[in-house]
């Protein structure tokens, strides 16, 4: 097996790790309520998914 002659730098690790970035949530408006959901998820303010109701919400 092949082993490195010398010890990779602090700047040259980094550098390759610049890419390595947590991105945030897909967030799109639902159809029904316009109000911000995740996409692929039933929304929680209205219960719609798809055009159809899934799941009844309470009104506060």
């Amino acid at each position: 097996m092949a082993l490195p002659k010398r010890k990779h730098s602090k700047a040259r690790s980094r550098k390759r790790r610049t890419h390595w970035k947590l991105k945030g949530p897909a967030v799109v408006e639902c159809p029904h309520c316009n109000q911000p959901k995740l996409s692929h998820h039933v929304c929680p303010n209205c219960g719609y998914y798809k055009g159809e109701q899934v799941i009844t919400v309470k009104s506060e």
